[in-house]
């Protein structure tokens, strides 16, 4: 099988801007920058590659030294070839592999270049296909892993580029092919590329339900045990959420462009397999907007809750001087400098025996009286506190 060359990618060695650490923005590019241009290290070590070469009857795993040791297997078009890349590795990997697959150059800009965006994007002359796609998982420390894996997908060979190889989502895949599970390995290199979108949409439903969790306990949080650092939670998890719905948006978007658009290599059989893949994403895009509002809900539930605290100190505090407004009357009134024996009006209730303890017992009289005022009005009630509901009497 022939192959000819094609333009390398051009190399540079320019400084790009790179994504923040908030994870909301992109690559892209220097102003002035030629298409086509890869920001890799050459002194990188290159990458594994791993081909992973099957058909109905038989499947084989082999590690290739480089990317020309592919050559005699796709020469095989009976056969499918996953190639599956694991590492970035350096420009001269990358120049060699589009030289052997006969990549378009702009298409390795979008393979390696990070991050970008998930997309769909389609070459005629020579004919492949790139799909990018962001996965995002749970790794055993319970952590979320953000990582973009990028397809090539092409008449009978397949290749995956992954960032960091430590952690994928794509195992069950490999399994599948090598114990002959399911219907993969009865099919071309096109349901390989759904099954692969299937497992990275798949791994996005375990990350949901964890943010469901946190959710929950922001919301507890924010109603019986709120503090400073709970409004910094509550903008962070905002933040996350807004990042993944930002990501499975356009990978929906993807996705349907996949279903709607017409190539031959793409078979009409596995365009039904990721219309299922695309619903699977719809489901996502609805969870994440319900999961936005929810931290929206919080953040006001938490402005909420701190003006309540703020009004129960106010209420308390008018309580309190509503109470010894009358008793500070009464202890003004009588610390007048009257003498009495100047006149019978002049406080005649200073000569008396019990003067002292009636006037004490008025003042008593008065708090308690307020105090009971106060209390048949529900002054006294905390409305900054919910009660947690009791879920053992519910049937």
């Amino acid at each position: 099988m022939a192959h000819s060359l094609t333009t390398p990618p051009i190399l540079s060695t320019a400084p790009e801007v790179e994504e923040e650490e908030s994870g909301l923005d992109f690559f892209y590019d220097k102003p002035g920058t030629l298409p086509g241009t890869l920001d890799l290290d050459p002194n990188d070590p290159p990458p594994e590659l791993i081909l992973i070469y099957y058909n109905q009857a038989s499947a084989t795993r082999i590690m290739l030294d480089h990317p020309e040791d592919c050559l005699p297997y796709l020469a095989n078009t009976n056969s499918v070839c996953w190639l599956d890349v694991q590492g970035l590795g350096n420009t001269d990997t990358w120049q060699r592999m589009s030289q052997v697959f006969q990549f378009h150059p702009i298409a390795l800009e979008d393979v390696v270049n990070l991050p970008q965006r998930p997309k769909v994007v389609v070459y005629e002359n020579p004919d492949h296909i790139v799909i990018v796609a962001q996965m995002v998982m749970l790794t055993p420390e319970a952590e979320t892993h953000k990582e973009q894996v990028s397809l090539i997908l092409g008449n009978n060979y397949l290749i995956t580029v992954q960032e960091e190889p430590r952690f994928d989502c794509l195992q069950p895949v490999r399994d599948r092919i090598r114990i002959n599970q399911g219907a993969l390995r009865k099919h071309g290199a096109d349901y390989l590329a759904y099954a692969i979108l299937d497992a990275i949409i798949d791994g996005y439903f375990p990350v949901l339900e964890d943010y469901s969790d946190r959710l929950e306990d922001l919301e507890d949080e924010v109603l019986f045990k709120s503090n400073r650092g709970t409004l910094e939670r509550i903008y962070e998890t905002k933040r996350e959420i807004l990042f993944l719905r930002r990501t499975i948006w356009s990978q929906r978007e993807a996705l349907y462009s996949l279903v709607r658009d017409r190539t031959h290599l793409i078979g009409k059989k596995t365009r039904v397999y990721l219309q299922d893949c695309y619903d699977h994403a719809v489901n996502l895009v609805d969870m994440l907007e319900t999961y936005r509002e929810l931290a929206s809900d919080l953040t006001n539930l938490y402005l909420s809750s701190i003006s309540n605290k703020m009004n129960e100190i106010m209420k308390f505090l008018t309580i309190v001087s509503a109470i010894f407004i009358p008793l500070t009357f009464i202890a003004g009134l009588y610390g007048m400098n009257f003498d009495p024996d100047k006149s019978p009006l002049n406080m005649p209730e200073l000569d008396w025996y019990w003067g002292y303890p009636v006037c004490l017992a008025v003042m008593l009289i008065t708090a308690l009286g307020l105090i009971f005022y106060f209390w048949r009005r529900g002054w006294f009630e905390d409305f900054s506190k919910v009660k947690r509901p009791d879920l053992s009497k519910r049937q």
